[in-house]
């Protein structure tokens, strides 16, 4: 081999060796900034006696945690304190709610429950929420005018005992002042009505009036199919409503639906 030969194969060794020097270098710097991630993150969590079982991990600033706790909403509270943590990158929430197993029919009858007297008052007569519970996980769905509403319905099923998960899809009105006169005429024009009066007395019987973009849909229960064909005259007679869809499910005293 010649000089310049020789001059070559040493620079591609030395350039070999400061490269592993700088990876290894990396590595335990690495290893040290997810070391004070892990114990910022053990400390948080000891501080709160409902988090006793919960381990975390961490790697490349990625926190995952585990273990188990009672309440789904600790579950999430768990994964906030993690992403508080300075440095981290993401969280991996693996726990698992332990607490109290709650049959599905009776878990999802005492959500129903809950959920109906979300936020009793004015704005509660624009927001709609149906759920599903299967194994413990909770489904959610509904349209809810300003949030307000999605987030406390969010938080009472997340701090139900028996809730082991939570699906939510619960969409947000956008603001338009042209659906806010629709949604306040179309509420006038029901709850004005003699038939319809009545419904306005109790949140948990009263009809919903949901409006996107000019479009009414009506959800919620009534005595008889003559209410639920006049609720659906007088919000079709709503100046600016584009077009109705009633989907108010007719349930006698008994408790029976109708068509």
């Amino acid at each position: 081999m010649t000089k310049k030969g020789l001059l070559k194969t040493a620079g591609s060794l030395l350039m070999v060796g400061v490269l592993s020097a700088t990876l290894v270098a990396q590595t335990s710097a690495a290893a040290r900034y997810d070391n004070q991630i892990q114990t910022a993150i053990t400390q948080r969590l000891a501080a709160k006696s409902q988090f006793a079982d919960v381990k975390s991990g961490v790697e490349d600033g990625i926190v995952t945690l585990t273990g188990t706790v009672d309440l789904y909403q600790r579950k999430l509270d768990a994964a906030k304190i993690a992403r508080k943590t300075a440095s981290v990158q993401g969280v991996r929430n693996l726990i698992t709610v332990a607490g109290p197993t709650v049959p599905d029919a009776q878990l999802e009858q005492k959500l129903a429950r809950k959920l109906t007297y979300v936020r009793v008052g004015y704005d509660n007569t624009f927001e709609y929420f149906a759920l599903g519970v299967k194994d413990g996980v909770v489904t959610v769905e509904g349209q809810d005018r300003t949030g307000v509403g999605r987030d406390e319905a969010l938080a009472d099923i997340a701090n139900m005992p028996g809730v082991k998960d939570v699906i939510a899809n619960i969409s947000v009105s956008p603001t338009s002042i042209f659906d806010d006169g629709i949604r306040l005429r179309t509420a006038r024009a029901i709850y004005r009505d003699p038939v319809l009066s009545k419904y306005a007395i109790d949140p948990a019987r009263s009809i919903r009036i949901i409006v996107a973009n000019g479009h009414v849909t009506l959800y919620g229960s009534v005595d008889s199919k003559m209410d639920k064909e006049v609720a659906g005259i007088r919000a079709g007679s709503v100046f600016g409503a584009f077009s109705v869809d009633n989907k108010l499910v007719v349930e006698g005293k008994s408790g029976q639906q109708g068509m």
